[in-house]
């Protein structure tokens, strides 16, 4: 059974930054697209960001340049670094796992094709 725990979420002002962590256990990551994706009260899932297992990454036009997202094979951990952070970025983030082939630029944010997802962490961009 494949497990993700997402963490680094909170309360931070806006301009503010956090990074956004999705750690698998029984599970390693390197060979796999994760995805990050996010969900506002009220609003429909989005995708955020994805990563593929040879480093390529993608990101929805409403980040860009504001995240970065990274994977770290040795601690089995992938990386969503925000900043710049805006009152329209509060959702619960979650990550996600697509076990079945790859990602592309067309693909990433098809959220129903991905196979495990974390529990979600808050965040929260207020003053």
């Amino acid at each position: 059974q494949v497990q993700l725990v997402e963490s680094g979420g909170g309360l931070v002002q806006p301009g503010g930054s956090l990074r956004l962590s999705c750690a698998a256990s029984r599970f390693t990551l390197d060979y796999y697209a994760i995805g990050w994706f996010r969900q506002a009260p009220g609003k429909e899932r989005e995708g955020v960001s994805a990563i593929t297992s040879d480093g390529s990454t993608y990101y929805a036009d409403f980040v860009k340049g504001r995240f970065t997202i990274s994977r770290d094979n040795a601690r089995n951990t992938v990386y969503l670094q925000m900043n710049n952070l805006k009152p329209e970025d509060t959702a619960v983030y979650y990550c996600a796992i697509k076990t079945q082939g790859t990602v592309v630029a067309g693909t990433w944010l098809r959220f129903w094709e991905y196979d495990y997802w974390g529990q979600g962490t808050q965040v929260t961009v207020s003053s």
